[in-house]
Parts: structure tokens; C-alpha cells; sequence
């Protein structure tokens, strides 16, 4: 009885299985037929509810750059003989893979005049270059589809293979059938286009896809190198400048390099203040020296002489790798003030990896690892964790002209992920960390950034 119950229950499984398989084969299949291929639009007839031919259809006009999840179609570039004119949205009756039929045989022609956040799919999107927010890359739109949705037509996919540029090649029949092979959301996509600067700016901030701005620094380099000159620039208009230069840091010195060439100074120069000044050194010492200088002299006074004492280093150097950011700590401080302090630097975490101890003349004292001030008692004072500290043997240090591959034997046999950089009467000018040593030494290994403590 047992058994028949199970193969009894077995069975109605595996009917509902396939009921379910074949619900989603249906309703992929009736996706796949509304969906309305932009490049076999291109071109199709656009008739009157009669069936006449009223013109051709040029392009396809959408408020890419609104609030809505899929931007809709607001009307139609249509040629009428050696006349182009622009047809609304709301006289658009059935738009369909073979052509377009209008709602009523008495329409508006006029002028297209560009409004906020409008652009032309075939012209300005298609062929050009996309962000895939879920799959952190960047491709290029072979394809757009359009779907019906409820009383307008919405853009909804992206078709970005290669199957889709053949088929484009191919008879006029052939272009007009989709096909999805590899299509994305519109939803998870960041498009770049000629026009895309039209309409507010917090319009196009939108169409950004605020998933751009939780992607890690890292995703966001790649995609930077990835990406053509000018949709590259608008891609660091729509970050904020910290997160934009959070990405800097982790690109490649060539095409940093570039980068910096291609904006407009005053926004190179906002980028460079906004990163750490070891990168922004780093960034600046591979540009020639009227560059240099064009972008340092657009620099708050202050961060560029910081900037500038950090280009007296050679590179190669643990003074030219250095950061000059150091959290500093006085003895008679108590270790909840210190980790106040260190609370305050949070944006500069993975810069961070020790609290440097001076004494009243500013010269060292102790370099306490982040680790010993974490289990410190808070009323405990930093003097006397750092007498304690001692016992296990003396801050290592290096100089400014130390060699890296010097400074890195150093840090092995320390066991530590930084050092500090001093000068000749042991006050600390900075600190060269264990990912700066490693890019230094390891070019080929592309740049490598460690998880700090307080990441």
C-alpha cells in the first residue's frame, strides 16, 4: 500500500512537471512572438487602418532616459517620400514584425523635435555599446525588441549575438524574425549613446541603473577599460566622483593613463583628489610633465602640494609607493579615543592597516596593527599597549629611497601588510603597503588589492 501511495505520488509529480514545462514552453513562445525586432522594423511599411501605405519607418523614438522600467515608444521617424516626419506615439494602432498600422487614417505630421530623454533606438542604441549590469561586462546591442504592454509599445530586451548580426545581413525576410537567443533585460542594461546627455541630469542618473553604484571598484574598472572614449566619460559623469575615483585606482596604468588624457582637466583634476595620494601620484608621474602640471594647478592647494612632495620620489621607491595617510596616536591617549578616530577615516580604510604612535616631537614611537587595537580594553592607555607591544621587537621602518624589493624582504621577514616609511630622524613620513609592493614587483599580474581589517 505504502508503495503504490509513493508511485502514486511520483506520478502526479512528474505530471505536474510537465505541466509546468509546458506552461513555460507556451509562455516563452508567446513571448517570443509579440516581441517586435527593431533592425526588421527598420525600413517596414507604416499603412493606414485601411491598409494603404502612408511612409516607411526611418527610426524608433523611446524615453530611454525616465522613470519607467522599460522605456516607452513615443513615436515613430517615418519617410514619406523624400520627407521625413514625426509620427506620436498615440496614433500608433499595432506595431508588428512586418510593419506598423495606424490607429486612424487622419494623422499628425510634423517636425521631430527632440524632448527630455528621448533617443532614436536604431540610430543612437543599436550597434552601440552597453553596460550588463548582472553580468559586469560590456557588449554591444545587435539587436532591440519591443513588446506590446497594455496600450503602448515598451523596449524590453537587448540582443547582443552574434547569430543576430547575421541574421541583419541576411534577406529582408530573414531580418524581420527575432531571435532571442542571448538577450538581456533591458532592466540590467546602462546604455551609452550619441545623444544620451539630453534631459536632466537626475533623469539620466536613473538610467544609469542604480546597480552601477553597488558594483565593486574592481567590476567597475574593467568596465571602464572596456568602453569607448566617449561613453567612458559618461559613465564617470553618472558616478559620484569618490566612487568614480575608488574605480581609478584599480584600473590599469595605460588605460588610466588615457583616461586622464581624455577628460576635461577640471574633472581629471576632481577625479585626482579624490583618490588615495599614493594612486594619484602613481596616476600623475605617467603623464608628461605639462599635463602634469595643467591638472596639479586645478588641485585645492593644499592636496597638491602633498601630490607634489610624493613626486619627488623616485619610483620603484618606497617613498614614490608610499601613502602620506597615517592615523597617529599619542601615548597618553586611551584606546576608545583612538578607535574614534580611526571611525572618522572609515573612507580610507583599505589604506589603513596600523595606528602610528609619536611622541611629542613627532618622531616614532610604536606602530600598533589594527588587530591589538581591536582587543584592547577601551580605558586601556596606547603608551602602555604599545611598551607591551615592544617586547616582540621594534617597529620595522624603511626610507624614502629604499629600494621595493628591499622593502619587501623587509615585510615577509616582519610578517606584516605594511611599513613605515621615516626619515633620517624617525618621523614618519608615510606608509608603503603590501598590495603596492606587489604591483611594483608584479607588473604581469595586472594590480592586486588585499582585504584590510576594516573593509
Amino acid at each position: 500500500m505504502a508503495s503504490t501511495t509513493l508511485l502514486m505520488s511520483t506520478t502526479a509529480r512528474l505530471r505536474d512537471r510537465k505541466v509546468e514545462v509546458a506552461r513555460r514552453a507556451t509562455a516563452t513562445r508567446t513571448v517570443r512572438s509579440s516581441l517586435v525586432s527593431l533592425a526588421g522594423l527598420v525600413g517596414a511599411r507604416v499603412s493606414n487602418p485601411s491598409g494603404e501605405e502612408v511612409g516607411r519607418v526611418v527610426d524608433v523614438v523611446a524615453r530611454l532616459y525616465g522613470p519607467e522600467p522599460y522605456p516607452p515608444v513615443t513615436g515613430l521617424i517615418i519617410r514619406i517620400g523624400r520627407r521625413r516626419a514625426f509620427l506620436a506615439a498615440d496614433a500608433l494602432g499595432k506595431v508588428a514584425a512586418m510593419g506598423v498600422r495606424l490607429r486612424t487614417a487622419r494623422v499628425d505630421l510634423r517636425d521631430y523635435v527632440r524632448r527630455p530623454g528621448e533617443v532614436l533606438l536604431a540610430r543612437e542604441v543599436m550597434d552601440h555599446q552597453l553596460v550588463d549590469v548582472d553580468g559586469v561586462q560590456v557588449t554591444r546591442a545587435a539587436d532591440l525588441y519591443l513588446a506590446p504592454l497594455a496600450d503602448r509599445t515598451v523596449l524590453v530586451g537587448v540582443d547582443v549575438s552574434l547569430p543576430t548580426l547575421l541574421r541583419r545581413l541576411g534577406p529582408r525576410r530573414w531580418q524581420t524574425r527575432p531571435t532571442p537567443d542571448r538577450v538581456l533585460d533591458w532592466q540590467s542594461v546602462a546604455p551609452f549613446g550619441a545623444e544620451a546627455t539630453h534631459g536632466p541630469a537626475e533623469v539620466r542618473l536613473r538610467a544609469s541603473r542604480s546597480a552601477l553604484h553597488q558594483l565593486r571598484p574592481a567590476d567597475l574598472a574593467d568596465i571602464l577599460e572596456d568602453l569607448g572614449r566617449h561613453e567612458r566619460q559618461q559613465l564617470l559623469g553618472w558616478l559620484e566622483p569618490e566612487h568614480a575615483a575608488d574605480a581609478l585606482e584599480e584600473m590599469e596604468p595605460a588605460e588610466l593613463e588615457n583616461l586622464l588624457r581624455e577628460a576635461p582637466p577640471e574633472h581629471a583634476a576632481r577625479l585626482l583628489d579624490e583618490m588615495e595620494p599614493d594612486e594619484a601620484a602613481d596616476a600623475l608621474r605617467d603623464l608628461k610633465p605639462g599635463e602634469r602640471e595643467t591638472l596639479l594647478a586645478r588641485i585645492p592647494e593644499a592636496e597638491a602640494a602633498e601630490l607634489r612632495t610624493l613626486l619627488t620620489h623616485r619610483e620603484g621607491t618606497a617613498g614614490g609607493a608610499m601613502t602620506t595617510l597615517l592615523v597617529t596616536a599619542h601615548p597618553a591617549q586611551t584606546i576608545a579615543e583612538v578607535r574614534a578616530e580611526l571611525a572618522a577615516q572609515a573612507e580610507h580604510r583599505t589604506e589603513i592597516d596600523a595606528v602610528t604612535v609619536l611622541d611629542d616631537d613627532g618622531r616614532l614611537v610604536a606602530d600598533i596593527p589594527l588587530f591589538d587595537l581591536a582587543v584592547a580594553e577601551d580605558a586601556a592607555l596606547v603608551g602602555d599597549l604599545a611598551q607591551w607591544l615592544a617586547q616582540f621587537g621594534p617597529t620595522v621602518t624603511v626610507r624614502p629611497d629604499t629600494r621595493l624589493a628591499e622593502a619587501a624582504d623587509h615585510l615577509v621577514a616582519a610578517r606584516a601588510t605594511s611599513l613605515l616609511v621615516v626619515d633620517d630622524t624617525g618621523r614618519p613620513l608615510g606608509r608603503v603597503l603590501a598590495d603596492d609592493i606587489l604591483d611594483s614587483l608584479l607588473p604581469e599580474r595586472g594590480r592586486l588589492h588585499f582585504r584590510r581589517l576594516l573593509k
